[in-house]
């Protein structure tokens, strides 16, 4: 119970730091995270993230099936249950609607992690999946290919997903992701050209790094 009771005030903390950031907008987003072997705390749909209290959220088992609160599941749920399904190591997620992240995919333009040193030492590459239909089957189904070797996907035209062993890790990847985002941009903008990655060989022992640090 006191487990259940931390995770409800984590997840509404993280929820005020979304708003506070600008990084969702009026009932944009969905937060999660693991409270046992199968139940899920999650945002309900279509709720202000500013606005949640501890009671609002949602308990779900892993086929997303309501145990306990009054309101309906995100209609993102199924992108949360894909990642929990295929990442026992995983057990917080975070969908975001960044600006300048989702202005990244508008463009067509690729997040460029390799050229950023903090950001390849906590997520390495990130990806872009292909647009999928909100809220359908296939979210998860885009989602699938990239999910085993990344800790954040950027979502075609949606934003993005970051998840992390915990709810603040995985919300310190999406907050380092717009900032890097924003560096990138103005790089492109004063260079005229996209920023350039770091050599094979700087990217390795940044790896190196990683692992010795157990990030």
């Amino acid at each position: 119970m006191r487990e259940e009771i931390n995770a409800r005030m984590g997840l509404i903390a993280v929820c005020q730091k979304l708003v506070e950031k600008d990084l969702v907008t009026a009932t944009d987003g969905n937060v999660s995270c693991r409270i046992g072997e199968d139940r899920v705390l999650m945002t309900p749909s279509g709720k202000p993230k500013g606005e949640l209290k501890p009671i609002d959220l949602l308990v779900l088992n892993h086929n997303g099936k309501v145990l306990a609160g009054r309101e309906r599941p995100s209609s993102e749920v199924r992108m949360h249950l894909e990642v929990y399904s295929r990442r026992a190591d995983i057990s917080a997620v975070v969908h975001a609607h960044p600006p300048m992240l989702t202005a990244l995919t508008l463009a067509g333009i690729p997040f460029t992690a390799e050229a950023l040193p903090e950001v390849w030492l906590m997520l390495g590459p990130v990806p872009t999946a292909p647009y999928a239909t909100p809220g359908t089957a296939e979210a998860p189904e885009a989602l699938a290919p990239f999910l085993q070797k990344h800790l954040a996907i950027l979502l075609e035209r949606h934003g993005s997903l970051t998840f992390g062993k915990n709810l603040k890790e995985a919300y310190m990847h999406l907050e380092k992701l717009e900032h890097a985002a924003r560096v990138l941009f103005f790089a492109r903008l004063l260079s005229k050209s996209s920023p350039s990655s770091l050599p094979k060989e700087a990217l390795e022992k940044l790896r190196q790094l990683a692992l010795s640090l157990n990030l």
